[in-house]
């Protein structure tokens, strides 16, 4: 019994050591390209140059050139603020994605819901937000279950987060006209 359990003893460490050393470290490892936004960030010690990063405002995204955000600045903007309400669990600007927790209304502290944004364009357009809800209902004994929500429930927020950026985008362009 004694010597099965070093045997495994002994096979579990060698298998934790080739793991180990297949991540590797320096050794080997090709060595990243150099282009402008390395040189850059070497000679600022910044991330992405002088100026930094530039998350909201301006023409599309206003970041500097090499920060490349994937989402249009008003749609993201647009979909924080017509969502507040709720509690974030994620909110990921570069990848567009935004995914709160669940909500119970206080008129309604039996049924939740949870939402999926995602901004899937880097212009301000009607198909560049998508929206899923989620609903659940508590039943006698506490526990949620799964509900249908209603077909136009997630047309009706992506409306509101795209009337939301426009207003956003017009503002902007009347302070630029100032």
């Amino acid at each position: 019994m004694e010597k099965s359990r070093m045997r495994l003893s002994l096979i579990t460490a060698l298998a934790g050591l080739t793991m180990l050393s297949a991540c590797g470290y320096g050794d080997g490892a090709p060595a990243r390209p150099r282009d402008r936004e390395n040189d850059e960030f070497a000679e600022s010690g910044k991330l992405f140059g002088e100026n930094g990063l530039v998350l909201f405002g301006g023409e599309q995204n206003n970041a500097p050139e090499g920060a490349a955000l994937g989402v249009n600045a008003f749609l993201w903007r647009a979909s924080l603020d017509t969502i507040s309400f709720m509690p974030l669990v994620q909110a990921d600007p570069a990848g567009g994605v935004i995914i709160t927790d669940w909500y119970s209304p206080p008129e309604a502290p039996n049924e939740r819901y949870k939402m999926n944004v995602f901004i899937l364009d880097r212009q301000l357009r009607a198909d560049g937000v998508r929206v899923s809800v989620f609903r659940e209902l508590r039943d006698a004994a506490g526990n949620w279950a799964s509900a249908a929500t209603g077909g136009e429930t997630g047309t009706q927020i992506e409306n509101a987060i795209l009337k939301r950026a426009r207003q956003m985008r017009i503002d902007s362009l009347a302070q630029q006209n100032r």
